[in-house]
């Protein structure tokens, strides 16, 4: 019998995972991720990873008559995921520590425990399909079926050492007509659990209170400034913008304006037209990719430069070892540094990498 170490975070999609892999006749364990305390976010029970999710979490293992555990990674995430999310502001950045949180912990952390506990895979809640590919002998990150929870987009830096021991048991599935009806059917306390929206570890969005409580200082004003040098006001610090941010920046202009560049060096905030906002090209660095080793010759390929952006066409060249060049067919509105570009070829995912 195969043994599969379980990823449960309390919400229904890992939940009835579980319940699957159990029903197919895997030795299941599950375990909880503790990733923090509550006094080191501004967590307030709303988002994944609190201490609810871990009651919920154990109630449904008790409810399956499996083991259940709870792994203390908050010193792990802690250094790859808030502390990089931190300085990813204060650099200028906008990171995804969803993205992260994955790559460095869920499936690198918890993929290391999985082999201490003898287990033959790692499973988790993710809508998103794995299959081989005989011909390449090589394992493919695929869309989901449902493409309205499809999560393939924060998974593209998983390696094909990692892709062999993972499995997504409800990636083939729709997530109201079927996880939820398992989950009812089942009597799961998370059966009408509303879905988590905010980064687990910052509750309502409020970025610049997380990051100024986290490094214990303020973070200090600066000039906004036009395309031209010339200074039109006073930003109160680079850490409260984004690219391609209008609303908010609490100046009166004669025409609309919005966030071009957010310089950390100078403590400048660059802003422009909106006709200023659109890009063709762009360069990608920390890049993986999943079918193939390297890009010898130029793809055509989709892209998306956010996780909820329609796909757009694109020539990917690869620059080197870790960077890419991408040229889009139509430029595209606020391409940000430190979000992630992810390819694809259909519904197969090719990778991706950090925006430059």
């Amino acid at each position: 019998m195969k043994k599969v170490l379980m990823a449960m975070s309390g919400g229904v999609d890992s939940s009835v995972s579980a319940y699957i892999l159990k029903k197919q006749g895997y030795d299941v364990i599950g375990a909880t991720l503790k990733l923090f305390d509550k006094e080191e976010s501004q967590n307030d029970n709303k988002t994944c990873c609190s201490l609810n999710d871990i009651d919920d979490a154990r109630c449904v293992a008790n409810k399956l008559e499996i083991p259940f555990y709870v792994f203390n990674f908050k010193n792990e995430f802690k250094e790859n995921v808030m502390s990089k999310f931190v300085n990813s502001y204060l650099n200028g950045e906008t990171p995804n520590p969803c993205i992260d949180c994955n790559k460095f912990i869920k499936f690198d952390k918890m993929l290391k425990r999985c082999k201490e506990l003898d287990c033959d895979f790692i499973a988790t809640g993710h809508y998103a399909v794995i299959e081989k590919d005989n011909n390449t002998n090589r394992y493919l990150l695929k869309k989901a079926k449902d493409l309205n929870k499809d999560q393939s987009y924060f998974l593209y830096s998983l390696t094909q050492e990692q892709l062999k021991n993972i499995l997504f048991p409800i990636g083939n599935l729709d997530k109201n007509q079927d996880v939820r009806k398992i989950a009812l059917e089942n009597g799961f306390i998370n059966s009408k659990k509303p879905d988590s929206q905010d980064i687990c570890f910052i509750n309502g969005g409020n970025y610049s209170n997380f990051i100024e409580n986290y490094i214990n200082r303020k973070i200090p004003c600066g000039n906004f400034i036009d395309m031209q040098g010339n200074i039109l006001g006073k930003h109160s610090g680079i850490i409260n913008y984004t690219i391609g941010q209008r609303k908010g920046l609490r100046l009166s202009l004669k025409k609309p304006m919005y966030v071009k560049e957010i310089n950390a060096e100078n403590n400048n905030i660059v802003l422009c037209p909106e006709e200023s906002l659109y890009k063709k090209s762009f360069t990608v660095k920390d890049i993986n990719l999943i079918p193939l080793n390297s890009i010898n010759n130029s793809l055509r390929l989709k892209v998306k430069t956010r996780y909820r952006q329609k796909e757009q066409s694109a020539t990917i060249t690869q620059i080197d070892n870790n960077r890419l060049n991408i040229e889009l067919d139509v430029p595209q509105k606020a391409i940000t540094k430190g979000q992630a570009l992810v390819m694809y070829d259909g519904d197969v995912v090719v990778g991706g990498g950090t925006i430059e």
